[in-house]
């Protein structure tokens, strides 16, 4: 009865801990329009506007807020462990013969002796991982910031609506302007403090995520 209370207590915090899935348009990915771009005020009394100035001598590398990036995916990572641990460990306890005044005390003519017997503790515990993951696609993003030293603070993503779900791909990061080509697109790998994410919701990706009280009973939180 118990055990089975702690379970239940358990399932319900677990399921109050399950995160909502992500939805587009999110704020933090969302593009900066930049001030160039605004719908430009009335000038009175001249020909010229800053908003629509073109700058004839740029080499056309975004460089400004709001100009657009293309993040060429060259991720792949690999990693293995292997781990074994054995412990073993044996007791026996025996309480010798007592006496009282030099006389071996007895019940009924039986002698008095105690075994506690032998106890044996085993544990063997053995874990191996072997990973290995690949991305490669592309993904534009915007320029948020413009840091003192030059470097570019880049934020996007991009949703893909499937028949039985939606993909995305979330980038942000720090790049250089010098790592950007001249068609404005840099490679993954050289995004500094980089946080690119991609998964998906619906059916599919909901059908591939083991439930919650699944991942209780393997979790560190079931103790048995």
């Amino acid at each position: 009865m118990n055990k089975m209370l702690i379970i239940l207590v358990s399932a319900l915090v677990l399921s109050g801990c399950v995160s909502t899935p992500p939805k587009p348009d999110n704020p933090h990915f969302a593009p900066i329009r930049p001030q160039a771009l605004q719908t430009p005020k009335s000038v009175n009394g001249s020909i010229f506007s800053s908003a629509t100035n073109i700058n004839l001598y740029g080499d056309g590398r975004a460089h400004r807020v709001g100009d657009i990036i293309t993040v060429v995916l060259q991720e792949s990572t690999s990693s293995q462990k292997n781990s074994k641990t054995e412990i073993d460990k044996s007791n026996t306890q025996t309480l010798a013969q007592p006496t009282l005044f030099g006389q071996d005390l007895s019940i009924g003519g039986n002698p008095i002796s105690a075994n506690f017997g032998a106890s044996t503790t085993d544990f063997d515990g053995e874990g191996k991982v072997n990973m290995s993951n690949s991305l490669t696609g592309n993904i534009s993003v915007t320029i948020h910031e413009v840091l003192a030293n030059g470097v570019l603070v880049v934020k996007g993503e991009k949703w893909l609506t499937l028949n039985q779900g939606d993909e995305y791909i979330r980038v942000s990061g720090i790049i250089r302007p010098q790592d950007i080509s001249a068609n404005n697109t840099v490679n993954s790998t050289q995004i500094a403090d980089a946080r690119i994410s991609y998964s998906g919701t619906g059916a599919v990706h909901d059908s591939n995520t083991m439930g919650w009280l699944s991942q209780f009973f393997i979790g560190q939180l079931w103790p048995f």
